[in-house]
């Protein structure tokens, strides 16, 4: 990996953070006002949390990212310490199509005469639920890259002691 595509990816998880740091912030200082519409339409309070908890899932998912960056940067990627990040961003990955079901299931008594919205947010959720598969076909990828990384190193050692 080049040193500009670091950069840049490091810049991008830097704004992000920082947006979700924000949002964070806002969703915190707006339950501590409680500030919820009387009108009798959908209750704030629980789409805060979920949001503040979204957020943080995110966070863990950058967190890793980042750390993943840095052992691609080092060479080190194919080694058995990158299976914990990869695992922080699958589990954060599947704890936010968890709190997008929630806010789906927040949302679905406003939505009763057009239950079509609530299906859409459902197959959202799932789609969320899918790049979490797609991350763990990848984290299998990076198993077998490991697992032959290892491989030709004994087979490298081996052949030294014969030559």
């Amino acid at each position: 990996m080049g040193k500009l595509t670091v950069r840049a990816l490091r810049a991008v998880l830097v704004v992000v953070l920082a947006g979700t740091v924000f949002v964070q912030a806002g969703m915190v200082w707006a339950l501590a006002t409680g500030s919820d519409p009387e009108d009798g339409s959908i209750p704030l309070t629980p789409l805060r949390v979920i949001t503040v908890l979204g957020m943080m899932s995110v966070q863990v998912a950058l967190v890793c990212v980042w750390r993943l960056v840095t052992m691609v940067r080092r060479g080190t990627v194919f080694s058995h310490a990158a299976f914990r990040y990869v695992d922080g961003v699958i589990g954060a990955i599947v704890a936010a199509a968890l709190l997008w079901f929630a806010v789906t299931a927040v949302n679905a008594p406003g939505q009763r005469d057009d239950p079509g919205v609530t299906v859409i947010m459902g197959g959202v959720g799932v789609a969320i639920l899918g790049v979490a598969l797609i991350v763990l076909v990848l984290r299998m990828l990076l198993a077998q890259a490991v697992a032959r990384d290892v491989e030709a190193s004994q087979m490298q050692a081996e052949l030294d002691e014969v030559i």
